[in-house]
């Protein structure tokens, strides 16, 4: 697993954002490139943004029981896996602006490190590691990229 906390995988990543281009095409999947880039944007979004609503109790108890642990652990996630409902992208988005603003992400992640995500609580999931948040971010940027080719 790639260390999205180490300047050395962060700049794997963003170099892997690089190659990408407006008309980058899947290799599986139905999203379009401009719309995987803001679909990565929204797991940093529920970090560092207060635009998403935050589940109630009951939803986020049942997230923590039967999805987080299939989030953050080592394994990969499987090819055309669900997805929650505010990752759901419609329509077309501005590509170089949300691939501006996935490596603006990935950037301010990296710099604030490990300590900052130790135990930091998870808009989803409540109380996460900093290797929790680390496999999140990163297992999800690799397949996406990977489901692009890249």
């Amino acid at each position: 697993m790639k260390n999205i906390f180490s300047k050395e995988d962060s700049n794997d990543f963003i170099n892997r954002i690089n190659q990408l281009n407006y008309d980058s095409k899947a290799v599986w999947g139905k999203m379009s490139v401009d719309q995987m880039l803001a679909h990565c944007n929204v797991t940093y979004e529920m970090v560092y943004d207060d635009i998403h609503p935050k589940p109630n109790g009951f939803i986020k108890f049942i997230l923590k029981v039967l999805v987080k642990s299939s989030v953050v652990n080592d394994n990969p996630y499987p090819r055309n896996s669900k997805t929650a409902q505010q990752f759901l992208i419609k329509g077309n988005r501005n590509f170089e602006t949300e691939k501006t603003r996935l490596i603006g992400y990935i950037n301010r992640t990296q710099e604030l490190g490990e300590n900052y995500f130790e135990g930091k609580e998870s808009h989803s999931f409540g109380r996460l590691t900093a290797k929790e948040w680390n496999n999140m971010f990163a297992k999800h940027l690799d397949h996406h990229l990977s489901q692009f080719g890249v």
